[in-house]
């Protein structure tokens, strides 16, 4: 990655001083590395953000301070406004060109995804967002990039073995650790939910389903006063029969 440069300037102010410095668009920071004293220096918000937006955490700053100091850098850390998101403070940590640095830089996916994810059935998961390398200041990635492409089949899989670093840039992870990966759209959790979902729906409905009874089916005992034999005979046809 090319080296970029920064304007910085040599710092008095310190303390709660350097509130004023923010207002007037100046962010405070410090430079620091092996074998060297500690350097407080302030930068132009608007150059640093232009800067670290192009650089990031890996790439390699020359840092000039005042009209003749350069130090190659890398940016450390940054501390935030939590409100505003403002940066509030830099830590620029200076390095050795013949010495390797580990830093951690970002993953990028590149590439088509399979026809499965655009029909819904599959989706891309990424693991690892991110990796630690070691490696020369000089030689340091800017990102590492992983292809995609061949993800066909579910659970199709590239692991940090397979990454695609520069020549100098060693990959500090597991070589199985999986980075990107084909997964179902729906997982066998949720899968197993809606199956019971649906299960307890079609019981709840045949058990709110009407309940016939079978046509012509006679009455029990006892419910009614009619006789099923036909009708009564009077009295005066039981006379009759005690004549005969």
């Amino acid at each position: 990655m090319d080296k970029i440069t920064l304007k910085a300037q040599e710092r008095e102010v310190l303390g709660k001083k350097v509130k004023n410095l923010r207002r007037e668009g100046i962010i405070p920071a410090h430079v620091f590395g092996k074998k060297i004293n500690t350097e407080h220096v302030s930068v132009s918000a608007a150059d640093f953000s232009k800067v670290f937006a192009e650089a990031g955490e890996s790439g390699l700053i020359d840092l000039k301070i005042g009209d003749s100091k350069i130090r190659p850098v890398l940016v450390r850390d940054v501390q935030f406004d939590p409100v505003h998101g403002k940066p509030l403070h830099i830590d620029f940590y200076q390095v050795n060109l013949t010495e390797k640095v580990k830093v951690t830089v970002p993953i990028m996916t590149v590439g088509e995804e399979p026809e499965s994810v655009h029909a819904g059935e599959t989706i891309i998961i990424q693991p690892m967002n991110e990796v630690e390398v070691e490696a020369l200041p000089a030689d340091l990635p800017e990102n590492i990039k992983v292809d995609i492409t061949p993800l066909q089949k579910l659970d199709d899989a590239i692991a940090v073995s397979q990454l695609k670093v520069p020549a100098g840039v060693e990959v500090l992870a597991d070589p199985e650790a999986v980075v990107v990966k084909l997964d179902s759209a729906v997982s066998a959790e949720a899968a197993e939910l809606m199956e019971e979902m649906q299960e307890e729906a079609a019981a709840a409905e045949a058990a709110e389903a009407p309940t016939e009874s079978a046509e012509g089916e006679a009455p029990a005992e006892g419910e009614t006063g009619e006789t099923t034999g036909g009708e009564a005979p009077t009295g005066e046809e039981t006379k009759e029969e005690t004549a005969s």
